[in-house]
């Protein structure tokens, strides 16, 4: 009995330990899969990525003179956006290198043309050598003349050699403006057809076509420069533009590129009365952007306008923030922004699409 008892232990001892060696053995690798077979790769959690981008607000600040106002810091300014104060994330008073299209209109009237085309080799005078400048014209479209450059000394012999195109603005008779005859002879007594229109001929200046491409020139350009469209025009523009008023400003706000407009008469556009002298598009296209517009008839106006146009450009207050409780059900946002200090003017772009700050344009 004591044999049959050990003889059962002993075997209980190597069943447990046999065990235990199984147990202790790591399980072979799967075997590769045959030739042709799929594999079934174990899924990834997605990544999560953040992208937060700012918004730049160029902002210029005039006195009651017209002066530029210099001396503000970042304490004197507030930031709202759709009336919500937004916190400045970044300020600045440096003055930055420009990325500017020249863009002159090549259908101006004859009054106008010889005063811009002597004073155009001024415009380079009012470039630095870190700032890279295209020279554009247009009439039915545009047309560039040369692209971007630093060298201004090449700007300055493009300037010198552009012949600009004109209109006369005399009144041209045609069988539309002609009055009734007999014989071959005026009829003494008629009134005639009654001549509409500013004495001129016809009005094919493409200009938010030309402002379009423009802008599309200056989108790639780095956001660390500041992004101007330098306009020369009489403010015409025909209705047979590919792009409207509303698409370019749109392009112009997602770009940030501003628009400075010299407007070289001062006359009411084609179809506008003088209560709407104020609302041209030129005016527009300035006021919205963030830019400016000048005024100017004699020579001399126009040299000093230049090198305005390039100083206020570069030496604007530089606002940046973060979109905060913004509504998201829509995608254009405006900006307002306001100072601190009595008696000044605050020009500044009118706002920012979510769709284009969300994609870094």
């Amino acid at each position: 009995m004591i044999r049959k008892n050990l003889s059962l232990a002993i075997v209980l001892l190597f069943g447990v330990s046999a065990g235990a060696k199984a147990q202790a053995t790591p399980p072979a690798p799967p075997a590769p899969p045959a030739a042709g077979a799929q594999q079934n790769p174990q899924p990834r959690a997605p990544a999560i990525v953040n992208v937060t981008r700012t918004v730049i607000v160029p902002v210029t600040v005039k006195d009651n003179r017209g002066q530029l106002v210099g001396d503000l810091t970042r304490g004197d300014f507030r930031l709202l956006s759709d009336g919500v104060e937004q916190k400045i994330a970044n300020f600045s008073s440096d003055a930055v290198p420009l990325s500017a299209v020249i863009l002159i209109d090549n259908d101006l009237p004859d009054r106008a043309v010889n005063q811009v085309q002597k004073s155009l080799e001024a415009i380079s005078a009012g470039f630095g050598p870190s700032d890279e400048v295209a020279l554009v014209t247009y009439d039915q479209y545009p047309s560039v003349v040369s692209d971007f450059t630093t060298n201004n000394d090449a700007l300055f012999t493009e300037l010198k050699r552009l012949e600009l195109g004109s209109h006369p603005t005399a009144i041209i008779s045609d069988p539309t403006t002609q009055g009734p005859f007999i014989n071959g002879q005026p009829a003494p007594t008629a009134q005639g057809v009654p001549i509409h229109g500013s004495k001129r001929p016809r009005n094919t200046d493409s200009l938010d076509d030309a402002i379009y491409a423009a802008g599309q020139m200056l989108r790639t350009r780095s956001r660390d420069r500041r992004k101007i469209i330098f306009l020369i025009s009489d403010g015409s523009n025909s209705s047979n533009n590919h792009h409207t008023f509303d698409e370019t400003l749109r392009m112009l706000l997602e770009a940030d590129v501003s628009v400075y407009s010299i407007s070289v008469t001062r006359s009411v556009p084609i179809g506008k009365s003088i209560a709407q002298r104020g609302i041209a598009s030129i005016d527009k296209y300035s006021n919205q952007t963030g830019g400016d517009m000048f005024y100017s008839s004699k020579d001399a106006d126009l040299e000093r306008l230049y090198s305005d146009v390039t100083e206020e450009a570069r030496n604007e207050y530089t606002l940046t923030f973060y979109p905060e409780e913004a509504d998201r059900s829509k995608d254009f946002h405006s900006i307002e922004v306001r100072v601190e200090r009595p008696g000044l003017n605050i020009t500044a772009r009118s706002g920012y699409y979510q769709s284009a700050v969300a994609a870094g344009r």
